[in-house]
């Protein structure tokens, strides 16, 4: 949508009684202009026809334009979205459990870091069939990589199959990739994504480990062995594995856009700020920003407003 067209939308919205002659007049251009802009903005569906007045049109609200515009696009997500919602869903449940005190069996509850890791050890050792992991939030630290391939070693060295899914934006960061060429050069193997829900490890399709707060792992994790709940988590990881790029491989742009940029522009649609999309996709907020103006440059947008338009009339996003 051009600047001039999203002036006439403005006015038409404030002046409903408007016809050409008064936007030609407030506008200070020309009849066959004016036409041309509405003429695009009913092919937005942002004007359609009057039912009192035949032959003329009026105007759609900022709202329900939009979401006529997007409508694909959000059915394209809507069954990815689902089955995400049914697995945040298990494990609420599984912690109503724990709060009532219902059901101890199902899950234990590992308080601070040095507990954890613990656990981990000793899953480690009894893993025979598959170590999956998530691994969301910024590039780790050194020490973590050390303790990661200390606690990676024994299954790789068994021959067990490790699988972890990483941030795209730890491709950018010379310690992880280190880390993640010693995974993959032992054995493992490793995809990448623009963003992850939380943290979490399966061992055996028997046991994950989930954070107790997502955004402060460091409060420690509950252990999960309710055999339900452990089989969406594993779906879940399955579904995400499908949508990741191998380590080594270059992620194909679809639509001229990348894994990032799409997670950028449906992250922001959902009304997020920009502080919660660089925490999602594991980047600066600098970097948020530059891929936004980058996006409305490539769209020729004047406002964010005017780049959700021409996204959703585009099919930004689509599917992921």
């Amino acid at each position: 949508m051009t600047r001039l067209s999203e002036s006439v939308y403005r006015l038409v919205l404030a002046e409903p009684s408007w016809g050409v002659r008064e936007l030609v007049a407030h506008l200070h251009t020309d009849e066959a202009t004016v036409r041309a802009c509405l003429d695009e903005l009913a092919d937005l569906a942002l004007l359609r026809p009057s039912w009192d007045e035949p032959g003329s049109l009026r105007p759609v609200s900022p709202q329900v334009g939009l979401a006529v515009l997007v409508a694909q696009a959000e059915a394209d997500i809507a069954e990815r979205q689902h089955r995400m919602e049914q697995a945040r869903a298990a494990m609420l449940a599984v912690a109503a459990e724990h709060d009532t005190h219902r059901d101890h069996r199902a899950l234990t509850v590992l308080r601070g870091l040095d507990e954890v890791r613990g656990r981990l050890e000793e899953l480690a050792e009894s893993a025979v069939r598959e170590v999956c992991s998530l691994t969301p939030g910024p590039a780790h630290r050194e020490d973590t990589h050390s303790a990661g391939r200390s606690a990676s070693l024994r299954p790789l060295e068994r021959g067990v199959p490790m699988r972890g899914l990483y941030l795209d934006s730890f491709r950018n960061d010379p310690a992880t990739i280190d880390y993640l060429r010693w995974m993959t050069d032992h054995g493992g193997q490793v995809r990448t994504v623009p963003t992850l829900p939380m943290m979490m490890i399966i061992v055996d399709q028997q046991t994950a480990l989930v954070p107790l707060d997502p955004d402060q792992s460091r409060l420690g994790a509950v252990e999960v062995t309710a055999p339900g709940v452990v089989a969406a988590l594993h779906a879940l990881f399955e579904q995400m594995w499908a949508a990741g790029t191998p380590f080594g491989q270059r992620a194909v742009p679809v639509d001229g856009l990348t894994g990032q940029e799409r997670e950028l522009i449906q992250i922001l649609a959902e009304g997020a700020t920009d502080e919660t999309a660089a925490r999602r996709l594991g980047v600066s907020l600098r970097t948020v920003r530059r891929m936004m103006a980058h996006l409305m440059e490539r769209l020729d947008a004047q406002s964010r407003f005017q780049a959700g338009v021409l996204a959703a009339a585009q099919g930004w996003p689509g599917p992921r």
